[in-house]
């Protein structure tokens, strides 16, 4: 049994799922990883990880918009406005969402559906450069 580390930076353009499922893959094929788990852990408190589908791009606008409704900028409810107005709601729908996921690798792939990929989802208005720590534990 072996432990792989490494961290993905994913740079955002703004709101958004911004897809890295490939750089994982490529990761995962240089470092020989066959069969074991892999925990992505993403180190913001106004993003999130996501397992999506990546066919349609509809799919990621829509979730988007339904969050966007679901957790509004600009609402009076937030004290927190300190670093301006789209933080609080970020840090809303990013505990709303997921901080980490857990994907199986087996035969040297990640065990995902057709098409399922591996999303970082930004919560702010601006871009921002973010960091998604990776352990693989396996052979």
């Amino acid at each position: 049994m072996r432990q792989l580390h490494t961290a993905f930076v994913i740079t955002s353009r703004g709101k958004g799922l911004y897809d890295f499922t490939d750089e994982v893959a490529r990761w995962l094929a240089v470092h020989r990883a066959r069969e074991g788990l892999l925990t992505l852990f993403v180190r913001h408190t106004s993003a999130s990880l996501l397992i999506q589908e990546n066919a349609d791009a509809d799919v990621r606008g829509d979730l988007e918009r339904f969050l966007s409704r679901l957790v509004p900028e600009g609402d009076a409810l937030y004290r927190h406005t300190l670093e301006g107005a789209d933080d609080m709601p970020a840090h809303v729908r990013a505990a709303l969402t997921q901080t980490h996921l857990s994907i199986p690798v087996r035969d040297g792939a990640l065990v995902l559906g057709t098409w399922q990929g591996i999303y970082l989802f930004e919560h702010r208005q601006v871009g921002h450069r973010r960091e998604v720590a990776a352990h693989f534990l396996g052979d």
